[in-house]
């Protein structure tokens, strides 16, 4: 396939967005443009290294790399588990660190030891499932919901809730504590299949820079 191609990456709106570019300016590439936050446009373009760039919903990300309307992605591990798209996950950035976790008031950890039947609420009804069926073999009602699940205990919705913990003050505030770890998150650079085959030098390369840059900033910060 020609250099001339441009490979496109989607981002995730916000904060992933902001330290994504953030990488890629240590790396090399301009990004003055799309860090304007006056701008209107859709998509950023770099002419120099042939790449074209946009910001779209966390969930939308994975849709867009799957189906090849973007090379590239950049979005939460929360996200790629639950939307199960078939991409490449080829790079952990090292930013966006949190956990997903098992909550609920803490009389609730009985009912987690001894596997009995649980009402589960939360916006990640596939990690919830994968969870409590494959790992833990425990059957569970899995709600979803959309807004503060933090809520689903509290009035009786359900016992507790499968949800992103970072600082865990939230859960605090509401009586709620952590039970179960369910497993580290942090921001991901994920790969359409397709263009991984026929675009492997220049993806190859890009993947490289970035992960050398990743080690240079986790060796920096520790």
């Amino acid at each position: 396939m020609s250099e001339e191609r441009y490979l496109t990456v989607a981002l995730t709106k916000g904060r992933l967005a902001e330290r994504t570019l953030d990488l890629f300016e240590e790396i090399g590439y301009p990004m003055e443009e799309m860090k304007d936050k006056k701008s209107r446009r859709l998509i950023f373009t770099d002419e120099e290294h042939r790449l074209r760039f946009f910001l779209a919903k966390g969930p939308d990300v994975p849709t867009y790399v799957e189906y090849g309307a973007a090379d590239i992605g950049v979005a939460g591990e929360d996200i790629i588990l639950e939307e199960k798209r078939r991409v490449y996950e080829v790079l952990d950035l090292g930013f966006g660190r949190c956990r997903m976790c098992v909550a609920g008031p803490a009389s609730a950890g009985e009912l987690l030891k001894h596997h009995e039947m649980i009402r589960v609420a939360s916006k990640y009804p596939n990690i919830a499932r994968d969870y409590f069926y494959n790992e833990k073999q425990q059957t569970v009602d899995i709600i979803k919901l959309n807004g503060s699940v933090e809520l689903g205990p509290i009035v009786g919705l359900s016992d507790v809730i499968v949800d992103i913990v970072e600082t865990g003050s939230t859960l605090r505030e509401n009586g709620l504590v952590i039970l179960e770890e369910v497993c580290p998150l942090s921001a991901r650079m994920i790969v359409n299949q397709v263009s991984m085959q026929m675009e492997t030098e220049r993806i190859r390369s890009l993947i490289l820079k970035l992960r050398e840059q990743v080690q240079k900033d986790a060796a920096r910060e520790k």
